[in-house]
């Protein structure tokens, strides 16, 4: 180690980059591994050999003497490194870096020298271009033949390659051009395949099954397309399977699948009468933070302008006081944010006086106030137009604790705030002629 500086200072670098082009494979491979023990651990001296052009000659390497055992795990160890770099997968993606690997991972039968191969693609597979060219040289065939060999299999090196493939699968999937080729309208084979792991008894395949789900549902047409095609039964299927000290990994990804589902407003009163909001609230238990977020975004999803849905759950007293006890959670911004959320989506989407009623006795009016000077703009208008609901439909029953909570006060804050967006002030405004009728806050 103390000598890689002195090498690094006597100029060493560029002839050594410049020796990679030469022809005989023994003084490559020492070339290699010499640019490889200088430039190990320093991302310095890695940028270095990138904006020298290393990859592409590498990568060529790797095509020529695919057959040179010795040459061929240089170049893996190399690409592994320098993979980690945000500024080599641009250069990654002009090479047929894909197509190399793709070929090569084809001929392996070891299970070391498939691990080689993973490593470099995981972190090559997070960018979108070269998860195309990974998808369209044929990557996805070897994972879904991985996934089948081993889905049966106790083995150590067998449960390590199919958590590996289909972890892989999933990442391909979160590119939209190799999502879309891969989903082929609904009719593509991996499609259907990736559906037949979540009945699957793998942990590790019913969450990649349902996290591959939660991926292929990021545009209103694939969402509409897998509701009308049944996923929603096998989702919640799933999630019936993990409801008693359940996996917590697979029910945030159940979760997470039928929160993208029920985007488009076509598939919420499906989704609804199809009986998800009852399988979510299952989960109102959970103490996993990542879950119940996950949960709470579902229904807030689910109720978007479905009144006779948000006026159901905006009664469950259960549901409400778990609500009002999450709007607490000071240590999980996220759960503090969408329980905040969902609570004033019951009273905008339900107009209803009941749910008020019920999240008054719940203690829920102050958080809603509070939330009246989010640091987000969407999230006070939400409050803002929800407590502008309470005072015309149930000021009687609510105006203790508006007062309590300080609203008015908040509102004249608002108010005079030069940095108060329109719809804040104007939405300020709705609240306060809504409050003129009460007593006790007109007097204020």
């Amino acid at each position: 180690e103390f000598m890689r500086n002195p090498c690094v200072d006597a100029g060493l670098v560029p002839p050594l980059v410049q020796l990679l082009n030469c022809k005989d494979q023994e003084v490559l491979l020492q070339t290699g591994r010499a640019l490889g023990n200088i430039c190990y651990d320093s991302h310095t001296l890695q940028s270095q050999l990138i904006n020298m052009g290393v990859i592409p000659t590498l990568v060529k390497l790797l095509g020529i003497h695919c057959q040179n055992a010795a040459l061929t795990e240089m170049c893996l160890v190399a690409f592994g490194n320098l993979a980690e770099l945000e500024s080599s997968k641009e250069q990654f993606a002009y090479t047929n870096i894909a197509e190399e690997l793709v070929k090569l991972f084809k001929k392996q039968i070891e299970h070391d020298k498939k691990e080689m191969i993973f490593e470099v693609l995981a972190p090559l597979a997070e960018n979108d271009v070269i998860k195309l060219q990974l998808v369209e040289a044929g990557l996805v065939e070897c994972l879904l033949e991985i996934v089948q060999k081993t889905v049966d299999s106790d083995k150590e090196d067998d449960v390590a390659e199919l958590k590996t493939a289909s972890d892989l699968m999933v990442l391909l999937l979160l590119g939209d051009e190799s999502m879309q080729k891969l989903f082929e309208g609904g009719k593509g084979s991996v499609f259907q395949r990736v559906l037949s792991w979540i009945p699957s008894n793998s942990h590790q395949l019913q969450l990649a099954g349902a996290l591959a789900i939660a991926n292929f549902a990021r545009n209103d047409g694939n969402c509409i397309h897998m509701v009308d095609n049944g996923i929603v039964q096998k989702l919640m299927d799933l999630l019936d399977r993990h409801v008693e000290d359940g996996n917590v990994t697979v029910q945030h990804a159940a979760l997470s699948a039928l929160r993208n589902l029920a985007i488009p407003v076509v598939n919420k009163a499906k989704m609804l009468s199809a009986g998800v909001a009852e399988a979510v609230l299952k989960f109102l238990r959970s103490e996993m933070p990542p879950v119940q977020f996950k949960l709470l975004g579902t229904l807030r999803m689910l109720i978007d302008a479905q009144a006779e849905a948000a006026e159901q759950l905006g009664k469950n007293v259960k549901l409400v006081e778990r609500l009002v006890e999450w709007c607490e959670a000071k240590d999980h911004a996220g759960v503090m944010g969408e329980s905040n959320r969902l609570l004033s989506a019951l009273i905008r989407h339900s107009k209803s006086k009941d749910v008020i009623r019920t999240i008054v006795q719940s203690g829920g009016i102050k958080h809603l106030v509070t939330m009246a000077t989010s640091e987000h703009v969407i999230m006070q208008n939400e409050a803002l137009v929800a407590l502008a609901l309470i005072a015309a439909l149930e000021l009687g029953t609510a105006e203790k604790d508006l007062e309590n909570a300080q609203l008015v006060q908040i509102l004249h804050r608002l108010l005079s705030d030069d940095r108060s967006a329109p719809e804040i002030k104007y939405n300020s405004m709705v609240l306060i002629c809504a409050l003129i009728g009460s007593g006790e806050c007109s007097g204020e």
